[in-house]
Protein backbone atom coordinates (compact mmCIF):
# COMPACT_ATOMS: atom_id res chain seq x y z
CA UNK A 1 0.00 0.00 0.00
CA UNK A 2 1.41 3.52 -1.12
CA UNK A 3 1.00 6.70 1.06
CA UNK A 4 0.26 9.75 -1.12
CA UNK A 5 0.50 13.38 0.45
CA UNK A 6 -1.82 15.42 -1.25
CA UNK A 7 -2.30 19.74 -0.06
CA UNK A 8 -5.58 20.54 -0.69
CA UNK A 9 -6.51 24.31 -1.06
CA UNK A 10 -10.06 24.84 0.31
CA UNK A 11 -12.12 28.16 0.02
CA UNK A 12 -15.00 28.80 2.00
CA UNK A 13 -15.87 24.91 2.15
CA UNK A 14 -14.43 24.13 -1.42
CA UNK A 15 -11.83 22.44 -2.61
CA UNK A 16 -10.55 24.70 -5.13
CA UNK A 17 -7.42 22.39 -5.96
CA UNK A 18 -5.21 19.87 -4.74
CA UNK A 19 -1.29 19.97 -5.46
CA UNK A 20 1.52 16.98 -4.66
CA UNK A 21 3.44 19.90 -2.65
CA UNK A 22 2.94 22.84 0.05
CA UNK A 23 5.01 24.82 -2.32
CA UNK A 24 2.35 24.88 -4.76
CA UNK A 25 -0.62 24.73 -2.57
CA UNK A 26 0.60 27.78 -0.99
CA UNK A 27 1.58 29.42 -4.46
CA UNK A 28 -2.45 28.85 -5.94
CA UNK A 29 -3.78 29.89 -2.13
CA UNK A 30 -1.80 33.39 -2.49
CA UNK A 31 -2.95 33.60 -6.13
CA UNK A 32 -6.73 33.20 -5.05
CA UNK A 33 -6.23 35.46 -2.31
CA UNK A 34 -4.50 38.34 -5.30
CA UNK A 35 -7.63 37.60 -6.84
CA UNK A 36 -10.06 38.24 -4.43
CA UNK A 37 -8.72 41.55 -4.14
CA UNK A 38 -8.58 42.08 -7.27
CA UNK A 39 -11.79 41.04 -7.42
CA UNK A 40 -13.01 43.76 -5.33
CA UNK A 41 -11.34 46.27 -6.66
CA UNK A 42 -12.27 45.47 -10.56
CA UNK A 43 -16.26 46.13 -8.59
CA UNK A 44 -14.99 49.81 -8.05
CA UNK A 45 -13.86 50.38 -11.42
CA UNK A 46 -16.26 52.42 -13.74
CA UNK A 47 -16.73 49.53 -16.27
CA UNK A 48 -19.95 47.78 -15.45
CA UNK A 49 -19.10 43.65 -15.22
CA UNK A 50 -21.38 41.24 -13.89
CA UNK A 51 -19.97 38.64 -10.83
CA UNK A 52 -19.07 36.12 -13.38
CA UNK A 53 -16.99 37.98 -15.33
CA UNK A 54 -15.17 40.29 -12.53
CA UNK A 55 -14.85 36.68 -10.77
CA UNK A 56 -12.80 35.45 -14.26
CA UNK A 57 -10.93 38.91 -14.60
CA UNK A 58 -9.76 38.44 -11.72
CA UNK A 59 -8.56 35.25 -11.71
CA UNK A 60 -6.71 36.11 -14.94
CA UNK A 61 -5.28 39.12 -13.72
CA UNK A 62 -4.05 37.26 -10.82
CA UNK A 63 -2.45 34.19 -13.07
CA UNK A 64 -0.91 36.70 -14.95
CA UNK A 65 0.70 38.62 -12.38
CA UNK A 66 4.44 38.65 -13.37
CA UNK A 67 3.09 39.83 -17.32
CA UNK A 68 1.33 42.79 -15.70
CA UNK A 69 3.65 43.97 -13.04
CA UNK A 70 6.45 44.06 -15.99
CA UNK A 71 3.94 45.90 -17.88
CA UNK A 72 3.57 48.37 -15.64
CA UNK A 73 6.88 48.81 -15.02
CA UNK A 74 7.44 48.79 -18.86
CA UNK A 75 4.57 50.22 -20.70
CA UNK A 76 4.49 48.05 -22.78
CA UNK A 77 3.49 44.46 -23.58
CA UNK A 78 6.09 41.37 -23.34
CA UNK A 79 6.58 39.07 -25.97
CA UNK A 80 3.60 36.82 -26.87
CA UNK A 81 4.83 33.99 -25.43
CA UNK A 82 4.78 35.38 -22.21
CA UNK A 83 1.17 35.79 -22.27
CA UNK A 84 -0.46 32.15 -22.24
CA UNK A 85 -4.29 30.99 -22.32
CA UNK A 86 -3.81 27.80 -20.82
CA UNK A 87 -4.34 29.30 -17.58
CA UNK A 88 -6.33 27.65 -14.47
CA UNK A 89 -8.90 30.73 -14.73
CA UNK A 90 -9.43 28.54 -18.08
CA UNK A 91 -9.34 24.70 -17.17
CA UNK A 92 -12.25 23.70 -15.20
CA UNK A 93 -11.85 23.54 -11.51
CA UNK A 94 -10.93 20.32 -9.84
CA UNK A 95 -13.91 18.45 -8.18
Amino acid sequence: MAVEVKYVVIREGEEKMSFASKKEADAYDKMLDLAEVLGTWLGQSPVTLDDEQREVMAMWLAEQKEVLGNLLKAGKLPAPKAVTDDTPAKRTKAA
